[in-house]
């Protein structure tokens, strides 16, 4: 009987199991259907125009980037719970303002910079040409406000042709600095050793945990080139506003004065300084804005439309796709060994992308953008050896430095044909260290010692819980050498510099643009464009009838859908929600976790610049 029993016990709960497989796939199938469903519903992009007689809103979000680098679930987060984006890539300003100048339908540009939070000096400097060229080019009124100016937003300001700013807003003008903290005497209260390799008086990214402050020879050259930065931000400032230099330094360098002689009315300091033309709110700007293209009611704002919805309706493919090409790739943030993640250029994804355009025989040639402080030596020497093996194709290679392209991020730059970068752009840093920490003395603290055996002295040496011994600090030391002269071997070949010379401009020295210029490590000053025009004119095409290929990583079909679900989430409405608490701690958890994946080299040896200067007036 009780065999019986268990027979039929076996047999309802073989028949469950299959119901419950059944049941499983039936939802799978049921959700890849909704989602398939939803997927076509929202497919189809929003059938935008362009009105006659508008403004079009340039309007800078975020952090400005050379490549949009956020993950597809972010995108998604920020439309859902109606977060604006993050970045705003520096390309695309650019691009409006092309269109924007040739175009009847737009009137002029109201330049909408109040959620600018990030920019580098050279990015600036490269959107300040392209709205000083917008004004020649169209003979159209620029038009700036906001309820009060950050340092950078201020910069893109000044080109305008009118500044307006809130009666209770402010122009924050305090000048560059480039500060840092420093854990020598916290590390020695822990009992952590951090042994640190290195070649070069001025590679001062080990400073912090051998010092407890900013040694006389990095201060000497940190001051050196936030002085260029700085002058040439007060010269981007004063020219369009028509005053002198010495005015933007009073200002910035006497703030506190200015405050207590306006009884702290910011506002009125500004425009008194010449700073802004008018004192008015937001009303008050798109009434006076609507005078020229007329209201809409629907918003209670002038008629407009902004540069992200501008570009996706005028922005189309100008050439067949036989045109000969110029090839652009993008290496943003830190370098690391392996495949890119969110912020930083992995050596194996850029090595691909350059590959890919290796085996296009219609491009012609190759432009790589570089805004990176370096990172993995490992990861840089692998981008450097793709980067020659298309200028050995025949092809020319010019590079074109952003903000800061130092240290690894000026290793890859090395073999190109020509390198063009701004007066303000950071690079150089020319240097190799590693860094070894040591917890021996910690964990003494705490009574807990390590002992044991091992079969050659070498077994064990590098566990971080036991004592550096003296023949493998050389060993290290020898490395970080070896491969300091290889950096400096591969800067003279592809410079046509000899290897002392380069060894006097190195040491892990950063430079301006405009010193590097000078020095020999940059051929020309300019932006993108001028890079890519500069390529054409190498590879003997057309000026007036090529294409620019942008290279960049594929995302798979679930991250498109995220991004495509999240475009139709917002044509739908759905940005009203709160994001949970708990999310918001995932994320800051992700972000710390994140910052710290690039020292992710195999041998432990990076060539990395710590040299972002504060541009924010903080």
């Amino acid at each position: 009987m009780s065999s019986s029993r268990s027979w039929i016990v076996r047999l309802f709960a073989g028949i469950w199991q299959v119901i419950e497989i059944v049941r499983r796939v039936l939802v799978t199938l049921v959700v890849l259907a909704l989602v398939l469903a939803l997927w076509l519903l929202l497919s189809g992009r929003p059938e935008w125009t362009v009105e006659d007689n508008v403004a079009l809103v340039w309007v800078p979000l975020g952090t400005l980037v050379e490549m949009v680098d956020e993950p597809p679930e972010t995108a998604l987060l920020q439309r859902v719970f109606g977060e604006r984006p993050r970045q705003t890539r520096v390309r695309d300003l650019i691009k409006a303002l092309d269109y924007a100048a040739t175009d009847p339908r737009i009137k002029l540009v109201f330049l909408k910079l109040d959620e600018l939070e990030d920019a580098g000096m050279a990015q600036l400097q490269e959107l300040g040409a392209a709205l000083q060229q917008f004004r020649k080019r169209s003979g159209k009124k620029l038009v700036a406000y906001a309820p009060a100016y950050s340092q950078p937003a201020y910069y893109l300001a000044a080109q305008a042709d009118e500044v307006y700013l809130d009666p209770m807003g402010f122009v924050l003008m305090a000048g560059f600095g480039h500060y840092g903290m420093y854990f020598k005497e916290a590390l020695d209260k822990l009992g952590v050793d951090m042994h640190v390799f290195r070649v070069g008086e001025y590679k001062s990214a080990v400073e912090p945990f051998e010092r407890n402050d900013m040694s006389p020879e990095a201060k000497v050259a940190n001051a050196a080139w936030l002085q260029v930065l700085w002058e040439h931000y007060k010269a981007g400032i004063a020219a369009p506003r028509k005053l002198a230099p010495d005015a933007i330094e009073n200002y910035a360098a006497n703030l506190p004065a200015v405050v207590e002689a306006h009884q702290g009315d910011l506002a009125r300091a500004a425009k008194e300084a010449k700073l802004v033309d008018g004192l008015l709110t937001l009303q008050q700007v798109r009434e006076k804005v609507g005078a020229i293209v007329g209201m809409d009611e629907d918003i209670d704002s002038f008629r407009q439309i902004d540069h992200f919805t501008y570009l996706s309706v005028v922005d189309r493919p100008r050439y067949a796709p036989d045109t000969p090409a110029v090839g652009l790739v993008v290496a943003q943030g830190e370098l690391i060994d392996g495949e890119s993640v969110v912020g930083m250029t992995g050596a194996d994804t850029l090595a691909d992308l350059i590959g890919q355009a290796l085996q296009d025989e219609q491009i012609a040639a190759l432009v790589l953008r570089v805004d990176s402080p370096g990172g993995s030596i490992t990861a840089a020497e692998t981008i450097r050896r793709q980067v020659s093996r298309f200028r050995e194709s025949g092809r020319p290679v010019v590079v074109s430095m952003s903000n800061l392209a130092a240290s690894g991020g000026y290793w890859i730059a090395a073999p190109a044909d020509q390198i063009w970068a701004q007066d303000t752009t950071l690079t150089g840093s020319i240097g190799v260290f590693g860094l070894v920490p040591t917890l021996d003395r910690s964990l003494a603290k705490l009574g807990i010692r390590v002992d044991g055996v091992g079969t050659t002295p070498m077994a064990g040496a590098l566990r971080i819980d036991r004592p550096m011994s003296p023949d493998v600090a050389r060993a290290i030391q020898l490395t970080v050498e070896k491969d300091y002269r290889q950096f400096i071997e591969q800067v003279a070949k592809g410079r046509r510099m000899n290897a002392e010379a380069v060894d006097r401009l190195a040491r892990g020295r950063v430079w301006s643009g405009l010193d590097a210029r000078r020095l020999g490590l940059v051929d020309q000053a300019g932006g993108l464009q001028a890079a890519i025009e500069a390529a054409v004119e190498l590879a003997g095409l057309d000026a007036d009838n090529y294409r620019l290929e942008v290279i960049e990583p594929q995302r798979d079909f679930a991250s498109s859908l995220i991004e495509r679900l999240s475009s139709g989430l917002a044509r739908l409405g759905l940005r009203q929600l709160a994001l949970p608490e708990g999310l918001q701690q995932i994320a800051q958890r992700y972000e710390l976790q994140a910052a710290m994946r690039w020292l992710n080299d195999p041998s432990g040896v990076y060539s990395h610049c710590f040299c972002r200067p504060s541009i924010g007036g903080r």
